[in-house]
């Protein structure tokens, strides 16, 4: 009797050690990996923004406007620009966000997402559950949770853990094995956004998916997928825009509107109800920001102006509190205040 129940508590014992050990393992792996700032990697100030491609932008609670780009991460205070990641990480940055903490997130090429604290960063990669390295849209659905857009799906951050959502071909589906792809795969997601009845839309460079927390459907149109799509926003009467390789396109929940075949590449609705692309102009791949006049998108032929060209590309568009509007281009970041664009590269 004694012999059994000496076993008995051995066995307990392996089984509290075990879980403790594989408690602790995910914690420290859902924390990612942190890169301290310490007085030897002091922010790097300059007279200019970045001299390169410039992929997103956005304005934080602060009022700071904070941009990524190839050649690092961005901080404008109205007076001077602050390069964040110079000293600290090498890579290229693609998306950003911040979340409803307060927190700052920055997609990259090639090395995970970086969340910073305002203290340190902390780095997420496959390692710790992300499904690829490559992140080229970032998201904060209504409950709090973190998507990241990238090569071959998505990853859905909770603050504790990674759920992985997979591309096969023509279809999505959520992965339960925790898979990770270590190398680039086709099909990334290139913007996402949750509608107001709920419901996920993520763009990618194959088709366009629609998630309703159970299932993905593909979203089509004269029954055929909606594919290439880079940029989506739902505007303030609840209208979804998709702009990609076949133009700019409307959807009130019943029928598509096409407003140009030219290629599009970022939307944004600003607080008067206009409609600015970053797009391809007719016939040619220059490259141009364009405002579609609010007032006249009832009409077939609605009001649009040419602000500014940008040569062979122009990237994510933001709406500053002030009014301006910022824009990436190929070789750094503009501001367009009504009347004047500003070059901000020297």
């Amino acid at each position: 009797m004694k012999v059994k129940l000496d076993k008995y508590y051995i066995f307990k014992i392996c089984c509290t050690f075990f879980i403790v050990i594989t408690i602790s393992c995910r914690q420290n792996q859902s924390e990612g990996k942190k890169i301290i700032i310490n007085p030897q990697t002091k922010d790097v100030i300059t007279s200019h923004g970045p001299e390169w491609i410039t992929r997103n932008i956005i304005q934080d609670k602060n009022n700071n406007i904070w941009i990524a780009a190839f050649s690092g991460i961005f901080r404008y205070d109205g007076k001077s620009f602050t390069n964040i990641t110079s000293k600290v990480i090498s890579t290229r940055f693609f998306s950003i966000l911040e979340d409803r903490k307060g927190n700052l997130w920055f997609g990259s090429i090639g090395s995970g997402v970086y969340c910073y604290d305002g203290k340190s960063f902390q780095n997420f990669t496959t390692d710790e559950g992300l499904l690829n390295n490559e992140v080229t849209s970032i998201y904060e659905d209504k409950k709090g949770k973190i998507w990241f857009g990238v090569s071959g799906g998505v990853s859905c951050y909770d603050g504790m853990s990674f759920q992985n959502y997979i591309i096969d071909g023509n279809v999505m589906n959520e992965d339960r094995t925790g898979k990770t792809f270590p190398n680039r795969r086709p099909y990334e997601i290139t913007s996402i956004i949750e509608d107001t009845k709920g419901k996920f839309w993520f763009a990618t460079r194959g088709n366009t998916f629609v998630y309703d927390g159970k299932t993905f459907s593909v979203f089509t149109h004269d029954s055929k997928p909606f594919k290439n799509v880079r940029s989506l926003i739902e505007d303030k009467k609840g209208n979804v825009w998709l702009g990609g390789a076949d133009g700019l396109w409307r959807y009130n929940g019943n029928a598509l509107i096409n407003f140009t075949k030219n290629f599009v590449g970022y939307i944004i609705e600003d607080k008067k109800g206009n409609i600015w692309t970053s797009s391809q102009r007719d016939n040619s791949q220059v490259w141009a920001l364009f405002r579609y006049d609010g007032k006249s998108l009832s009409s077939k032929k609605p009001t649009i102006t040419e602000i500014k060209s940008g040569g062979n590309g122009l990237f994510g568009i933001l709406e500053a509190r002030d009014g301006n509007i910022w824009f990436g281009s190929m070789n750094g970041v503009y501001r367009f205040d009504g009347k004047i664009v500003t070059d901000f590269k020297k």
